[in-house]
């Protein structure tokens, strides 16, 4: 049976207060985190046909409230390429750039500011990423998210690669694309117990979203709540007949909070019970049909493969307490514990 399990690590008190620090702070953009807690749950025995392999996870984890942005990409891109380099086409001029879906264009300026989100594009999904893309981010925000941080190494061991073999997560990692079954969870477990069972959409719901139209900055019809979905080219702005909608906008959150799991974008995943030359993308795109938000469908590709459908959100380790934290609890249980013995004593 395939369980997918966070890295594990022996920490000293030290070096878990260190990666606590990391997963809560090191990072120069804003990222909203849902906690995916039932650990141990079961696999899902119902909505994955022939093959019920998908969604049991042995660990807590943390997966990303929203898409990841195209802000946050910007955010990412002036950081590591100030001068327009562009180290290993972490930046896709012809989709990001050119397309009119794309949300990022390259100012050509080389102050740290080379590259701007468009118009109306900031808080939607970045499309035009590969499976590389979003490994060099993880690798980036693990070490600090400074203009210095390397993409290379963390995370993932890359060595420059941007095609080929994809390698697996590094044992340690504090931000990582998540698994296929920490995915598969986050997006349609019910939560609750171990045993709550799942939903067939991401939305909390066993019933085909309806799809959402935008206004003209592409904002989302339907909000924050209600069974719909951005897919099948309803959303309809900037010139364009289906397109990326503003995340959080496009109905209501799985279980654990975690909105657009369905629809807006394809994300990409880490596959169960495959590795190597492909990796995987579930949730459907802002073009798709509706059968491809639902939890039996997943697909494989080429992790070099970057398309306008193509996007990602990442996950991490549920942050240990911060040093303060501990000290306060460990200096509460020692002052418990005096009181308890002078109790005791004098009885």
């Amino acid at each position: 049976m395939l369980v997918a399990r966070l890295p594990r690590v022996v920490l000293s008190l030290g070096m878990a207060a260190l990666l606590g620090l990391l997963a809560v702070h090191a990072r120069a953009v804003t990222i909203d985190w849902v906690t995916v807690g039932d650990p141990g749950n079961a696999y899902d025995t119902i909505n994955t046909g022939t093959n019920p392999n998908y969604g049991a996870v042995t660990d807590s984890f943390q997966i990303m409230k929203f898409e990841f942005t195209n802000q946050q990409y910007t955010d990412f891109l002036n950081s590591v390429d100030p001068n327009g380099t562009n180290p290993n086409s972490v930046y896709s001029e012809l989709g990001q750039g050119s397309n009119t879906r794309g949300g990022i264009t390259n100012t050509g300026t080389t102050n740290g500011s080379r590259y701007a989100v468009k118009p109306d594009m900031g808080d939607k999904p970045v499309n035009y990423v590969n499976w590389f893309d979003a490994a060099r981010v993880s690798n980036w925000l693990m070490n600090g998210a400074t203009g210095t941080s390397s993409m290379e190494t963390g995370a993932y061991t890359l060595n420059n690669a941007t095609s080929g073999n994809a390698p697996a997560v590094n044992p340690g990692a504090t931000f990582y694309i998540p698994t296929e079954n920490q995915w598969y969870k986050a997006a349609y477990y019910k939560g609750g117990s171990t045993n709550a069972g799942y939903w067939t959409y991401a939305t909390q719901s066993d019933t085909v979203p309806t799809s959402v139209t935008a206004g003209s900055t592409g904002i989302g019809s339907s909000g924050s709540t209600g069974n719909f979905a951005n897919y099948g080219s309803g959303a309809v702005w900037n010139g364009r007949t289906g397109n990326v909608t503003t995340v959080g906008t496009n109905g209501g959150a799985s279980a654990y909070g975690a909105f657009d799991m369905s629809g807006n974008v394809n994300e990409w995943n880490d596959l169960t019970g495959d590795a190597g030359s492909s990796r995987g993308l579930r949730a459907g795109s802002w073009f798709d049909a509706a059968s491809t938000l639902s939890s039996p469908i997943r697909s494989s590709i080429n992790p070099s493969s970057e398309f306008v459908w193509y996007g990602f959100r990442l996950a991490s380790p549920v942050p240990v307490p911060e040093p303060s934290t501990w000290v306060m609890g460990l200096a509460g249980l020692a002052c418990g514990g005096w009181q308890l013995w002078r109790r005791r004593k004098r009885a």
